[in-house]
């Protein structure tokens, strides 16, 4: 008796039911005291602000295909979630909330105010953990952390004390980016350049005593109120005789020095450069080395302080209109020149950042960083892509201190304490007394320490240093990183080289940088364009399964993921095929398993050596990271051999008592095998068929195979046979002859193994290709259409069933058609402002549409001469 399965499955049915039944039994959770080799992966921890977007989907479903081919192939697998404090981003959001409740942080004080971010967290920062589960990613969730827990505030603190110990962390006034809304200083890194279009404002600086005046050129001429020197090149001819001079400062009335320094570039502008070392960081630079003075002329909100004399209350943006006012009324105002340049901003607030002078807390990162070129010089982290290596290196030569104070409340508070007597106390506990003058009256430092550092020790404090637990010792170093281009440098080299100097071992042993997802045209998403595409609601719609395959099946190493909606649509059809083709087997079987007494046909030994190929693929191509070959591979053995193929070939046998047990056999192992290679890609369809299939516990215990079959020389055989099936359909498509009408066809081949092939499994060919004969000849043969493959020619006779000529005028018409297509796109190709002005990705399109054009007027032609030879 049959068995009755459902048409069509809802992965909203069983998604949610099996990843509880995958947690409840504990199946992602890691054994530190396993004898299995271990395989481990920290996750980069999403900010606790966060909701799930494209980038985190691609990062979390490569991950999870790691951590679920490696589980499946023997490992101890380790996969260690959690979330970022996310310093500026969290204060961000909860100072909105107070906001709109009209308050502020100010009004609640620290210590209430922190609390309520905590109160935050609690209620809404499990937002993007939730998300991730939605995705089926196998995260070890009983380990899951948090930067701000307690266990890696302790990490922090004992880092931040042993670097400070051994003088890499030291306490200075020096310019840093510095966001006048978030009211905290920013690393080179959180500064994001963006190119707009501004403007060169020439302005005269009158040398005094002479009628000599210097044209300098400035993009930010209300900063003019702070400069303290002009420097010329002591090489440019035509001002080294005023080094030494003074120039009267415009609008300040300030008398200051004209300096001679190479830094000037001689060919820049007018070889005149203003200098204001409270506020630029090259000028800062050459302020020290000329012991200039430092005047800042804007207060922590960016607005004109009492050094800025009139203009004092103004915002620096209006006082730059204010300023070439004046300049202007006094003569002094020379040109107004547009010039695009790239100005920093805010990442997490977009607001233009502005240089300034602060007492800061810096790290000295030299030492660190050349040891993390080593580590990757050496082999010992491997960086994949490798094009990815140079701009490592060029990156962390060229490395500057890194500010890791920030001025802010929320995050991990800078371990110091301060004396009235002057004494600075860093220590891991809270000190009861200053060490000098025995004070108890302490004041902790306000300014907590830039995201970053923590997540910078995330590999091996998450896994309980710095005490030396069991975890660190089965799991550190981790196997690999998966994570974005984007933060090679603010998180992967910071990792590396707090790893390397506080563990002596690399954190992670290959960093796999995967690629952007763009919008299907090649466009960045982003919600001002309307183009960005939601995970959620992409889940929601087509599945898991699908969504997460149309990631794999697309990320190739080094190329962005355009990703179009339709494609997700199109994978899920092969969701749908695996349980189409599920259901037809297992409506028939009845528990048969493939033994050595199991008989064999031909079309079984060519599937089981596919199986054996496809496995060899994939597994090479998930080890090298290329996901993409991986995928389409499961999807090429599955779809186009067992669906289109094998299962057509097994129906006479599992219809017939006698033979069906056999077919059932290969059929349901082929099924079992080909849902854990694609286990780690589509984790729920996988095991709701494989509990059907198998009724074994879990997809999740399963073992990956290395199949052993040697059937190579039936494998050509059977790939012969397809290929003269498929030759035969081909014609019969082209000529529209329908299926019910049985053909005669005739093979001509030197070579042996294809006659074999073809005079043995006669009937095979007879049946599948729909033929009234199949014979073997030594001459071409008349009045029928011919197709050649590489080892043999087929012909099929015609005559009695196509009208030639009807065909002839059919395919003429189609011909026309195509012809003015083709006319369309190849003027478009021809036409010089079309090709100066279309955007590429349209050219692009274009291209590739007069390309299939092309093709397809050259294969009309060739069928139009085949049939006219026939009338």
């Amino acid at each position: 008796m049959q068995k009755e399965y459902p048409t069509r499955i809802d992965p909203s049915e069983f998604e949610a039911e099996l990843y509880k039944e995958w947690t409840d039994k504990k199946y992602f959770h890691a054994d530190e005291h396993s004898e299995k080799p271990p395989y481990s992966i920290v996750i980069p921890p999403p900010n606790v602000t966060g909701s799930l977007h494209m980038g985190h989907a691609l990062n979390n479903t490569l991950q999870d295909i790691m951590i679920r081919f490696h589980k499946l192939n023997g490992y101890e697998t380790m996969w260690m979630p959690g979330t970022d404090h996310a310093g500026i981003a969290t204060q961000n959001v909860v100072e909105r909330l107070l906001a709109s409740e009209g308050t502020d942080r100010h009004a609640l004080g620290r210590e209430k105010f922190i609390e309520r971010v905590w109160e935050w967290k609690a209620q809404s920062g499990g937002t993007i953990i939730n998300q991730l589960k939605r995705l089926g990613c196998a995260c070890d969730w009983d380990r899951e952390r948090f930067t701000m827990d307690e266990g890696l505030s302790k990490a922090v603190r004992k880092v931040f004390v042993t670097l400070y110990k051994e003088g890499l962390i030291y306490r200075s006034d020096y310019i840093v980016n510095w966001c006048p809304r978030c009211h905290t200083a920013l690393s080179d890194l959180e500064v994001e350049h963006e190119e707009i279009e501004g403007a060169f404002y020439h302005i005269y600086y009158p040398v005094k005593g002479t009628d000599i005046k210097l044209e300098v050129a400035t993009t930010r001429p209300e900063t003019m109120l702070g400069d303290t020197a002009v420097a010329v090149n002591p090489n440019d001819d035509r001002y080294k005789h005023l080094i030494g001079k003074t120039v009267i400062l415009p609008l300040v009335n300030r008398e200051i020095p004209i300096i001679g320094d190479e830094y000037v570039d001689m060919e820049f502008g007018t070889g005149c450069l203003k200098v204001t070392p409270a506020h630029d960081p090259n000028d800062f630079l050459l302020g020290m080395k000329h012991k200039l003075e430092n005047i800042s002329v804007m207060d922590e909100n960016a607005v004109i302080n009492e050094n800025g004399g009139e203009f004092k209350g103004m915002d620096r943006f209006d006082a730059r209109k204010a300023v070439v006012v004046k300049l202007a009324e006094q003569g002094l105002f020379v040109a107004k020149k547009a010039h695009q340049h790239k100005v920093g901003h805010c990442y997490r607030c977009k607001t233009v950042i502005e240089p300034r002078i602060s007492l800061q807390w810096f790290l000295k990162i030299k030492g660190m960083s050349d040891e993390a070129v080593k580590a990757v010089q050496s082999g010992q982290i491997v960086i994949k892509p490798e094009t990815w290596n140079k701009t490592f290196y060029n990156w962390m030569n060229d490395i500057r201190d890194w500010c890791i104070s920030r001025q802010i409340w929320w995050g991990h508070r800078i371990p110091a304490w301060y004396c009235k007597c002057g004494e600075i106390m860093v220590e891991e506990e809270t000190p009861e007394k200053c060490s000098r003058c025995g004070s108890t009256h302490l004041e902790q430092e306000t300014d907590v320490l830039d995201t970053w550092f923590s997540s910078g020790l995330w590999p091996f404090s998450t896994q309980g240093w710095p005490e030396n637990t069991d975890t660190l010792k089965k799991f550190y170093p981790t196997s690999t990183l998966i994570t974005g281009f984007d933060i090679l440098f603010f998180w992967v080299a910071r990792m590396m080289m707090f790893g390397l100097k506080f563990m002596d071992k690399e954190p992670f042993k290959e960093v796999y940088l995967h690629a952007l997802i763009r919008d299907k045209d090649g466009q960045k998403m982003s919600k001002s364009k309307g183009n960005v595409i939601d995970p959620l609601t992409m889940i929601d719609k087509y599945g898991a399964d699908a969504f997460r395959f149309t990631l794999a099946a697309f990320a190739a190493q080094g190329r962005d993921i355009k990703l179009d909606e339709a494609r997700i649509d199109g994978y899920r059809n092969f969701v749908n095929k695996i349980w189409n083709a599920s259901r037809f087997i297992l409506t028939g079987y009845e528990g048969q398993k493939l033994t050595a007494d199991t008989k064999l046909s031909l079309e079984d030994k060519w599937i089981l050596q596919n199986l054996k190929e496809t496995e060899e693929k994939v597994s090479k191509a998930v080890v090298n990271y290329d996901f993409n070959e991986a995928a389409l591979a499961v999807y090429h053995f599955f779809w186009h051999k067992f669906c289109d193929w094998y299962i057509e070939l097994i129906k006479p046998r599992i219809y017939d008592e006698n033979k069906k047990d056999d077919a059932y056999a290969v059929a349901a192992y082929i099924i079992e095998k080909s849902l854990v290679l694609m286990h780690p890609f589509m984790p729920f369809v996988t095991e709701y068929i494989y509990k059907l299939v198998t009724e074994k516990e879990s997809i999740m215990l399963a073992e990956w195979e290395k199949f052993d079959f040697a059937y190579e020389e039936e494998m050509k055989e059977m790939e012969e046979i397809i290929e003269l099936i498929g030759l035969i359909r081909n014609i019969r498509g082209e000529y529209n002859v329908s299926m019910s009408k049985q053909l005669k066809a005739y093979v001509k081949t030197d070579k042996e193994l294809t006659r074999t092939a073809f005079t043995k499994y006669k009937d095979m060919v007879m049946n599948l290709a729909r033929l009234e004969t199949l014979e073997m000849t030594e001459t071409a043969v008349e009045k029928a259409s011919q197709n050649i493959a590489s080892s043999f020619e087929v012909y099929v006779s015609l005559e009695g069933l196509v009208d030639f000529a009807a065909e002839v005028s059919k395919l003429e018409k189609e011909l026309a058609k195509l012809e003015k297509d083709a006319n369309i796109y190849g003027g478009k190709l021809k036409n010089e402002n079309y090709l100066k002005n279309a955007r590429p990705e349209v050219i692009e399109k274009d291209k590739e549409k007069f390309a299939e054009i092309d093709d397809k007027m050259t294969k009309v032609k060739e069928t139009i001469e085949r049939l006219r030879e026939q009338c």
